[in-house]
């Protein structure tokens, strides 16, 4: 009997230092999920967060960047469900993922998302802007899952055009 549970980051990220094939732990998420069995022993974790490609909608879309398991069946069926469902209740349009050419993504087919095609794939440096070399720079195939319809746009309110903010916020003026 697997079940799912909130981990910290860096819970999450021991994890898939031990276990996961060909990448290192993550910087930063929006949450991380953890699957344990009837003992109480975690056999995955899933890795949340905001979208790597920068024109993807920061805000309304989630990705899953880390899925590590031992090999417990079902256990990243689970993950990608128990994320998904997360994302729906915070307000999320879709979740997203990718894989390498020889993941099948059996796991990401029973949790009910879909291929939509290849991504993807070189390195990101560029003369003016150095980065590190990616671990995998293969295409990619990316996985979604679409959680609710559209979305209308969403403006947040300037902090200086709305009334007595300053003195409700930290008690009088700035």
């Amino acid at each position: 009997m697997l079940r799912a549970i909130p981990l910290t980051l860096a819970e999450a990220n021991r994890v898939v230092a031990a276990l996961h094939r060909h990448h290192k732990p993550c910087t930063g998420h929006r949450f991380s999920v953890g699957v344990v069995d009837q003992d109480g022993l975690v056999r995955g974790v899933a890795i949340a967060g905001r979208p790597v490609a920068r024109m993807t909608d920061q805000r309304m879309v989630l990705e899953v960047s880390r899925v590590a398991t031992d090999g417990t069946r079902n256990a990243c069926s689970l993950l990608l469900g128990a994320c998904a469902r997360a994302a729906r209740a915070m307000g999320f349009s879709s979740i997203q993922t990718f894989t390498l050419p020889e993941e099948g993504g059996a796991s990401l087919r029973g949790a009910g998302w879909e291929a939509v095609g290849n991504a993807g794939g070189g390195e990101w440096s560029s003369p003016t802007r150095n980065r590190q070399p990616c671990q995998r720079p293969d295409v990619k195939s990316k996985w979604v899952k679409v959680l609710t319809g559209p979305v209308p746009c969403v403006r947040l309110p300037d902090v200086a055009q709305v009334p007595d903010t300053q003195e409700r916020l930290f008690g009088g003026a700035a």
